[in-house]
């Protein structure tokens, strides 16, 4: 980005300056520079990845444990990055990411299955990592697998942390599953799915449970349809072809609301209804609503 003069921006003269500073040897004086060049909106990934790969001070892995490196290519970041409200986009994305994983803990807890002793968790739509750092960070790589249909989204995870994982696919039956899990974690897939590949992918994640596993997933409820002024057909259904992704189709996956019934409806004809053996309403993010089901 340039000015109508086609000069560099603040942001890419401090991210110039830090690259020179390092180039000399001087880490405290790119850390500072650096420091600023990270609160602009144009250089904030240019500027943490210098920060973070050469381990300065102000570097986010020092502060937290985790592995802090971000995709350029992260939609999730992306949507933080330009949203209004988000003073902070880095500090932002990584604090949604540890919110994620305490929400997530709650839910386990509540049914008697602890993360911290679930041998193998499949994080499934897993994106560039919001969420697999912290699972990481909790459980050790070897017992992570993420899988995603982004390609660059599953290479950049197995690459930065370490994972195994997998590519997904547009088509629900095509998904082959190289074991089955203890649990398999689906955060706001289920809130993007049109009514055409909705239930075909809820019967598909079933497979993939071990037994006595558990499928944990979201879902926009009614509590997000009533702020997002959307109202639901008479099956308690609406389908939107937007999302804050742009590495996937908007019909393949797009913006969905649900209502409690739609997905009970949908788990009594796809998993029996007794596999349901928890829910709680407006749990992730105070927005969507979570389900816990149990394979016998």
């Amino acid at each position: 980005m340039t000015t109508l003069h086609n000069q560099p921006s603040l942001g890419q003269r401090l991210l110039q300056e830090g690259q020179q500073r390092l180039a000399q040897g001087d880490r405290a004086g790119a850390a500072q520079v650096l420091a600023r060049a990270r609160e602009e909106r144009d250089t904030v990934l240019a500027a943490h990845a210098l920060i973070e790969g050469h381990d300065l001070v102000g570097s986010f892995t020092n502060m937290t444990g985790l592995n802090c490196a971000i995709a350029a290519q992260d939609d999730i970041f992306g949507f933080f990055a330009g949203h209004p409200s988000s003073r902070n986009p880095l500090r932002d994305y990584l604090a949604d990411g540890w919110r994620t994983l305490s929400e997530l803990m709650l839910l386990l807890e509540a049914v008697d299955q602890p993360l911290l002793k679930t041998p193998k968790v499949l994080e499934f739509a897993s994106g560039h990592g919001r969420f697999t750092r912290h699972l990481v960070k909790a459980l050790g790589a070897d017992r992570v697998v993420a899988s995603d249909v982004v390609p660059d989204a599953v290479e950049f995870s197995r690459r930065t942390f370490g994972v195994d994982g997998f590519m997904s696919a547009s088509v629900p039956e095509q998904v082959r599953w190289p074991q089955r899990y203890e649990l398999v974690f689906v955060l706001s897939l289920f809130s993007h799915l049109p009514r055409s590949t909705w239930s075909r992918w809820l019967k598909v994640l079933w497979d993939a449970v071990a037994p006595g596993g558990l499928l944990v997933f979201s879902t926009h409820g009614v509590k997000a349809a009533a702020f997002d002024s959307v109202s639901l057909d008479t099956e308690g259904f609406f389908f939107a072809s937007s999302s804050e992704s742009k590495a996937i189709d908007a019909q393949e996956y797009g913006t969905s609301f649900t209502s409690e019934a739609f997905v009970l409806q949908r788990i009594a004809e796809t998993c029996g209804a007794d596999a349901l053996v928890h829910s709680a309403s407006v749990h992730f993010w105070n927005h969507q609503d979570a389900y816990v089901l149990r394979r016998a």
